[in-house]
């Protein structure tokens, strides 16, 4: 465990998927390091950068200008060598020779289940959420999560006036493998006819073929599908719907569009808010957190704690959705 006089220089890293914030995530960090006198250096091409050293230190000038962009500056990577003993003893060892005293890792599950294979060495660690998934249990918000969405649901806006057009059926595959938040927030923002998310456990027939039937009794002649890419292949789901009710619909997977652009302000202050207070945790000798925003409370809670919660669908969205849809 740092003390406060300890802390003289940090590293942070970003991991796994990228999502819009993690730049603003970086300059929050760098900045409040700074502000408290620790040197910040960033380790690009997440864990396998901590263990080749791929290193660049971070200043004031180097973050200016980057809480509007998309991406991360560090770039970011999966590695299959730090999951090895051997690699995070690489990892380690990076840490010890540059002098670390804590990392901040942005990024997902992953990326926390990393930092706690390095807290086990005695890396001071401290989390933050990002992903556009917003799958983490321990937080009600993630990084990137508002500015994919929002990406989402313009090129939803533009594909209905199409499908409206011709009075066509519409499949669009958002990301979300294993989580269906982010489809169920843009079905009701888009006032999808149906939505699928890996969650729900009713049958096709009842969650899009009934809803595609009361739609079009209430004099519908356009219909818009809205599929987790974790709930099955829009492809396949729009080939039922052909196959159920000879409707042809068009499909459309907006993929890894999602991930990027300029972010939202709620992921520009999310991600300062967390930045700071990942930098106010390791100065004051804190390790191995997640920091979570919970009903807008800025907190942290233990990594292990954090790994072992999980998140469903939000009810109270899903009971909505339930009403708006099919009619």
């Amino acid at each position: 465990m740092l003390t406060k006089s300890s802390v003289r220089r940090i590293g942070v890293l970003t991991s796994g998927g990228d999502s819009p914030g993690m730049n603003a995530a970086v300059r929050s960090v760098v900045r409040a390091a700074i502000f408290r006198g620790i040197e910040v250096i960033g380790i690009r091409r997440g864990y396998n950068g901590l263990i080749n050293g791929d290193i660049i230190r971070l200043d004031e000038k180097s973050v200016a200008h980057v809480i509007n962009r998309g991406g991360t500056l560090l770039y970011t990577a999966r590695s299959k060598e730090f999951m090895t003993a051997e690699g995070q003893q690489k990892a380690v060892n990076t840490c010890r020779l540059l002098g670390l005293d804590g990392i901040v890792a942005i990024g997902g599950d992953g990326t926390f289940r990393g930092a706690q294979a390095l807290s086990r060495h005695g890396i001071s660690v401290v989390g933050i959420p990002a992903t556009i998934d917003n799958d983490i249990a321990c937080t009600h918000y993630c990084i990137g999560f508002d500015t994919a969405a929002n990406t989402a649901i313009d090129c939803i806006d533009k594909l209905r006036d199409t499908m409206q057009s011709h009075e066509r059926c519409s499949v669009v595959e958002v990301m979300g493998r294993n989580a269906g938040h982010l489809a169920l927030y843009v079905g009701l923002a888009v006032g999808a006819t149906a939505v699928l998310v890996p969650e729900s456990k009713e049958d096709f027939e009842t969650e899009v073929i009934e809803k595609i039937r009361n739609a079009r009794l209430n004099g519908f002649t356009h219909y818009m599908i809205v599929v987790a890419e974790g709930a099955g292949s829009a492809l396949e789901v729009a080939q039922k719907i052909k196959d159920t009710i000879c409707i042809e619909p068009r499909v459309t997977v907006l993929g890894h569009i999602q991930r990027g652009g300029t972010p939202t302000a709620r992921d520009r202050v999310t991600a300062t808010r967390m930045g700071y207070r990942a930098v106010d945790i390791l100065a004051g000798g804190g390790t191995n957190r997640i920091i979570s925003l919970i009903d807008g409370r800025m907190c942290d809670i233990d990594i292990e704690e954090g790994l072992a919660c999980h998140k469903g669908i939000d009810m109270e969205e899903w009971t909505v959705l339930e009403a708006m849809t099919g009619v």
